[in-house]
């Protein structure tokens, strides 16, 4: 691999900002964006070959395997997450270790077909969900207990969105750099 900037790998489209105030139309296009993600997702892997999958998109990241479960797992505690929030006052989410996660064998060697089922199945019922939000769900929040961090379900929705495509222009940029 040819040198690159490691932040630029990390972070190809930058890390997440809250933008204020969050517009209809923002909230329109997250949306959007998590309809599709599991479509573009499973274009974008689904034609790599087994050593493809199992290169990691940086040098010491997760291969792309690993990022295909790792979308899947982390938008399933969303889902989740928006849940309690819609049910519960300001609950206190539980983290996962998606580090530890991502190194279980489920993640290093099971097909992805099974996270990318998983995946489009989460969004099918997220994406319903969050359609159906009013302004006041919307201002719903929970905390995240590192740092206690408040979000409110609005926020989630840019997040997981960004989370997405973040992954996304993970694999992408490694397809373009290896001319697959």
């Amino acid at each position: 691999m040819e040198k690159y900037n490691l932040e630029e790998l990390r972070y190809p489209i930058g890390k997440y900002k809250i933008p204020s105030p969050i517009s209809e139309d923002q909230l329109s296009e997250w949306i959007s964006i998590l309809e599709h993600l599991p479509q573009r997702l499973s274009n974008m892997v689904s034609g790599l070959s087994e050593t493809q999958l199992n290169t990691p998109y940086r040098p010491q990241g997760w291969s792309v395997r690993q990022l295909v479960h790792h979308i899947s797992d982390s938008h399933h505690h969303s889902y989740i997450r928006f849940k309690w929030a819609l049910t519960e006052d300001n609950p206190i989410i539980k983290p996962y270790f998606e580090k530890e996660w991502s190194n279980l064998f489920d993640a290093k060697i099971a097909p992805i077909q099974m996270s990318l089922n998983h995946l489009s199945a989460v969004h099918a019922k997220l994406v319903y969900l969050l359609k159906g939000l009013s302004q006041e769900d919307l201002q719903r929040k929970f905390t995240h207990p590192d740092g206690n961090e408040e979000s409110t379900l609005k926020e989630n929705i840019g997040r997981y969105a960004w989370h997405g495509t973040h992954h996304l222009t993970h694999i992408e940029n490694l397809i373009n750099r290896e001319g697959w």
